[in-house]
């Protein structure tokens, strides 16, 4: 066994063990700080309850003059939850009488009842209700340094909880005398409340930095670790050969048969053009091709995107119903990027998705919230679909229908954009045109020609070069011609 991680205790927790950098070292003691309400106590107690589940011993202590029952109580919504591992692996106990009597018989209290039990970890919930009895700074930092030794010395794991937050902990003696703490947070964004994790310090142990995504649901508490601090430098090997077709012979013409595999594209298109159903061809033909899809939409459910596709002869439902291409409608609601995008890397492990599309890039970077995180996470993900095979397509609508400008400064082409398609509108002898162009394509050979496409009954067709107008990028094009696609 690696010795960097023979003396780890696992919490159970793998996303929790993932923060820690596999566990907690044995022999040490954290603390884990937040407000009220922030998920301190559940957090711990699942802790304890999958240890004794593992057939740990485990000793609970309270410390308020409440019935300890109280709290188990407060639990027995949780899956985690086994009344059965009461008084049989996981003991539960009540100091108060003894903290009322002084520091040394509550520490030799707990490490007796540790010794007795023989017990892996000692979850005492509640250190502020302590210092608020005591009201002595010296007897609480004594108190927790002679517990430590005692915990040490039985090869038993320390978990503490306190409300405090952690500008205010890291001014009081109980941060530095234990080994590890971990802070718990919500903030509130408008009408939002976020919960966040960070591990703030841990003795031996290369620990993920920074704040994480934290939840509480019916399993417990789970984190999500940030994606760009998960990303590690990849190696410098070449990309591999092949394109990954449209299933539109017009269009991957245009490409050289295609997208180069494993690129990250930007479909680029004004409000209404046709993006969803030329990225909705792009997954389907990969399905047809025997490659896992994975369509991620924000706006369309699957039922309308069926039917979009259907007018133009697209059987999605075929693909879908074959389990080759998955569907996956995430609600545009209060959405959090971290908690998207790890949905979307569970179901391109679990099925090996070789192709995937996201539709509407737009929402996916405004669920980041801090502003400054954009470009790291994207990049982050960019690189992790890269590295798992996956060729992927972006659609972004341009906030232009038709103009003169050609605006990308808000969108992180530079990070996603290795490939860069845009569709627009024209205007021409007073008809409205849609027009498909390949602005960008790195380090590969395509064709620059504008042209012409129509969505129609029959399907989707990119039609003739574009040759009897000028201007036409701009949205405002000067005839050149008689028609519309006329050769020179």
């Amino acid at each position: 066994m690696d010795r960097r991680t023979w003396s780890l205790f696992e919490t159970g927790i793998p996303s929790f063990d993932a923060l820690l950098g596999g566990g907690i070292p044995r022999r040490q003691s954290l603390i884990v700080a937040g407000d009220p309400g922030c998920g301190k106590t559940v957090l711990c107690s699942q802790v304890a309850f999958l240890a004794a589940a593992r057939g740990l011993p485990v000793v609970l202590v309270t410390v308020t003059s409440e019935p300890h029952d109280k709290l188990v109580g407060e639990l027995t919504s949780f899956s985690f939850f086994k009344e059965a591992l009461l008084d049989d692996k996981l003991f539960v106990m009540s100091a108060y009488s003894s903290l009322k009597q002084g520091a040394r018989e509550t520490r030799d209290l707990i490490i007796q009842t540790v010794r007795k039990r023989g017990a892996k970890l000692l979850f005492i919930d509640g250190l502020r209700a302590i210092r608020d009895l005591w009201q002595d700074e010296a007897r609480l930092r004594e108190f927790l340094y002679e517990l430590g030794i005692g915990l040490a010395a039985a090869d038993c794991i320390g978990l503490f909880t306190t409300e405090y937050p952690l500008e205010k902990l890291l001014t009081l003696p109980e941060a530095t005398t234990v080994d590890g703490l971990v802070s718990l947070s919500v903030t509130k964004l408008g009408a939002r409340r976020m919960r966040r994790v960070e591990v703030v310090k841990l003795r031996g142990r290369p620990h993920l930095a920074g704040a994480h995504l934290m939840r509480i649901d019916g399993e417990g508490v789970s984190f999500i670790p940030r994606l760009e601090a998960l990303a590690s430098a990849g190696s410098d090997t070449p990309p591999p050969e092949g394109r990954v077709s449209f299933g539109l012979p017009e269009l991957d013409a245009l490409m050289e048969g295609g997208l180069p595999r494993t690129s990250a594209t930007l479909l680029a298109g004004s409000m209404g053009i046709g993006k969803t159903l030329l990225a909705a061809h792009f997954a389907a033909e990969g399905a047809r091709l025997g490659e896992h899809a994975l369509f991620v939409s924000f706006h369309d459910s699957t039922a309308s995107l069926a039917a979009r596709a259907r007018r133009i002869r697209l059987d999605v439902e075929r693909y879908v119903t074959s389990g080759m291409l998955i569907y996956l409608y995430i609600p545009p609601l209060e959405l959090e990027a971290d908690l998207v995008v790890d949905r979307i890397l569970q179901e391109v492990a679990r099925r090996n998705v070789k192709r995937l599309v996201i539709d509407g890039l737009t929402t996916l970077e405004q669920s980041i919230v801090d502003p400054e995180r954009r470009q790291l996470f994207l990049a982050a993900l960019a690189e992790r679909l890269r590295r798992a095979g996956v060729t992927t397509l972006y659609t972004r609508e341009v906030s232009k229908v038709a103009g003169t400008e050609l605006d990308f400064s808000d969108a992180p082409v530079s990070i996603l954009g290795e490939n860069l398609l845009l569709l627009r509108y024209v205007e021409l002898r007073g008809r409205i045109h849609r027009l498909l162009s390949v602005l960008k394509m790195r380090d590969s050979k395509y064709d620059n020609d504008l042209r012409e496409f129509q969505i129609a009954d029959s399907g989707m067709k990119v039609l003739a070069t574009m040759r009897s107008a000028e201007g036409l990028l701009t949205g405002q094009a000067r005839p050149l011609g008689t028609r519309i696609g006329a050769e020179e």
